[in-house]
């Protein structure tokens, strides 16, 4: 089993930035891809990024593609999301998730039913 937990979310005005963390314990999640989700108050969870075990590859939603950026350290059992500009849409629960499955991010479907583990979430409320 591997445990998810994510931290850094809070109350933010329009246009700062904002770094998630998320921290894997139990059995290592260093070979395993990582995501982070987002659901608003309105909507259903959504991608926001990936990236694969190494780190050397990342995968984005359109939206977070220009303002948001992806990363991991394996030796910290670590992953991070950098959100800058950040808008009042971006406004949601955001959600650490752990694909055990799939073998490489190319394959990787990244849907809601492929994630093998999840974090509770962090609130990010952005403020105009």
């Amino acid at each position: 089993q591997v445990q998810l937990v994510e931290s850094g979310g809070g109350l933010v005005q329009a246009g700062d930035s904002l770094t998630l963390s998320c921290a894997a314990s139990g059995r290592s999640a260093n070979d395993f891809i990582m995501a982070w989700f987002r659901q608003g108050s309105a909507g259903e969870r959504e991608l926001v990024a990936a990236i694969s075990w190494s780190g050397d590859l990342r995968n984005y939603a359109d939206f977070a593609k220009s303002r948001f950026a992806i990363s991991r350290d394996n030796a910290k059992n670590t992953m991070w999301l950098q959100m800058n500009n950040l808008k009042p849409e971006d406004t949601a629960m955001y959600y650490c998730a752990a694909d055990a499955t799939s073998r490489t991010l190319t394959e990787a479907e990244l849907g809601l039913s492929n994630m093998d583990y999840w974090g509770r979430g962090t609130l990010v409320t952005v403020s105009s």
